[in-house]
């Protein structure tokens, strides 16, 4: 549940209020019974450590359907090591 902070504009004292999103906003100072207003705050979560760009994610599938075994080669490479397999043919004379 999200942490809401609010202020009395006659008093000034500042509560935090830990709130469901769907409860109504509060409106009457605890202490001294005006009227109360909602801060904005920043946010309490923060993202650090690894995973959280995309290099950090699973390798995605390759045009020609492999997986991540083919990834981390160039195009050019997976490809030419396909042809490299096959023997070429000699001229006839």
């Amino acid at each position: 549940m999200p942490l809401y902070e609010y202020r009395c504009q006659d008093c000034g004292q500042t509560v935090e209020v830990i709130q469901k999103v769907a409860d109504p906003v509060l409106s009457v100072c605890q202490a001294c019974g005006g009227r109360l207003e909602r801060l904005l705050s920043a946010p309490a979560i923060q993202f650090k450590g690894t995973g959280w760009y995309v290099t950090d994610y699973a390798r995605a599938q390759n045009k020609n359907g492999s997986g991540a075994k083919d990834a981390g080669k160039p195009a050019t490479e997976t490809s030419a090591s396909s042809t490299a397999s096959t023997p070429a043919k000699p001229k006839a004379d």
